[in-house]
């Protein structure tokens, strides 16, 4: 039987905080491993705290928008070859730089690591992704470090609440009231909210608690956000 591809798109909070935390890397790398019997699985890493860090710098030191995008992809890169070797894929495999280069990844490993592609204006490694499941035809989860999206930030409002589900359109006007700027902190970016809507790509978000990741997977009822219709 041909595996179904899921695309996911995690988030580097989650990868590298402050203090790396082992035992989510644990749980995650036992949820992805316990389904790979169905799935195979592309994850693309995001840059987190290393890439604001880097772009926040250059910021101050005068470097342009460009380069400070640059300087994302390359945190989202470390990432990537970081969860590759905690799930242990050869470090000699390295990662894909290209969306054209996964699909062969995908014939050798059940589990691909990737970063952010080549660059695009304006974009996230969600908008990489993104355009991962739409030309893979998947499923595309976002694992972030809030249980999925809220009506406001629930880590600066007690009474914020959890979006069960909202449609396509409603999701992007949400995003659209962002400005964009490299490395921002939102569940989603603009681009990519703006690309589900036109393919259509059913998108669920959820949080650290890998228990919900196996829900969805098994197609359990789960904590979190669904994206569609």
């Amino acid at each position: 039987m041909k595996k179904e591809v899921k695309v996911l798109s995690l988030g580097g909070s989650l990868i590298a905080p402050e203090k790396i935390d082992t035992r989510f890397l644990k749980n995650f790398r036992k949820a992805i491993l316990k389904n790979t019997n169905r799935y195979k699985f592309i994850v693309v890493c995001g840059g987190g705290t290393t890439a604001r860090k880097y772009i926040s710098a250059l910021g101050e030191l005068g470097a342009k928008e460009l380069a400070q995008s640059f300087a994302g992809i390359s945190a989202t890169r470390m990432n990537a070859r970081f969860m590759s070797y905690i799930f242990k894929i050869d470090p000699k495999e390295g990662i894909p730089h290209k969306i054209d280069e996964i699909k062969n990844y995908l014939k050798r490993q059940d589990v691909v690591f990737c970063g952010a592609l080549e660059y695009g204006k304006q974009e996230t490694s969600d908008s990489t992704a993104v355009k991962v499941a739409e030309r893979f035809k998947a499923d595309f989860i976002n694992l972030t470090d809030v249980k999925g999206l809220y009506d406001k930030n629930p880590k600066k409002f007690k009474n914020a609440k959890l979006i069960k589900t909202i449609s396509w359109r409603k999701f992007k006007s949400l995003a659209d009231k962002m400005k964009y700027r490299p490395g921002q902190h939102f569940v989603l970016d603009q681009t990519a909210a703006k690309m589900i809507l036109e393919k259509n790509i059913a998108t669920s978000i959820i949080g650290k608690d890998m228990n919900q990741l196996d829900h969805l997977l098994k197609g359990k009822k789960f904590i979190g956000t669904i994206i569609e219709g």
